[in-house]
């Protein structure tokens, strides 16, 4: 029974995420990982099938595990997010909630590209001291 519903929420979970690829209000990521936390314990070949799938792969794998973002997708997302915060901001018309949202907006901007381009600062400069070591 209990395996059953970790399946079925499993799915359910499953089915949010891919929608949220297309749908910038529904997010995908921890659907995503929602749905793997799921799977693993209903299911082994699920679990296996999920996480060897492209979509696992794109956007849990590479953005969460590897902190791996390229700029176009960086692009993308600030887009997203930005299409997310202008639609209360069109709507409500309050000063101080729009200036809310224009600093959580360039708060997002600064800490997800510090976030998605510290990783590959660093890599780089264990390579220029390795090189350096020989």
């Amino acid at each position: 029974m209990k395996k059953s519903l970790f399946i079925i929420l499993g799915g359910i979970s499953f089915g949010l995420g891919t929608l949220g690829l297309s749908l910038p209000f529904i997010p995908t990521v921890p659907f995503y990982m929602l749905t793997s936390f799921l799977w693993l314990r209903s299911s082994e070949k699920l679990y296996g099938k999920f996480v060897q799938s492209k979509y696992y792969q794109k956007y849990v794998q590479e953005m969460i595990i590897n902190k791996e973002m390229t700029t176009k997708g960086l692009v993308r997302l600030f887009g997203m997010i930005l299409v997310v915060f202008l639609i209360p901001g069109i709507l409500v018309d309050n000063l101080v909630m729009r200036v809310s949202l224009v600093i959580v907006y360039v708060l997002h901007v600064i800490f997800l590209t510090y976030y998605f381009k510290s990783k590959k600062r660093k890599s780089n400069k264990v390579k220029v001291e390795e090189s350096y070591d020989r």
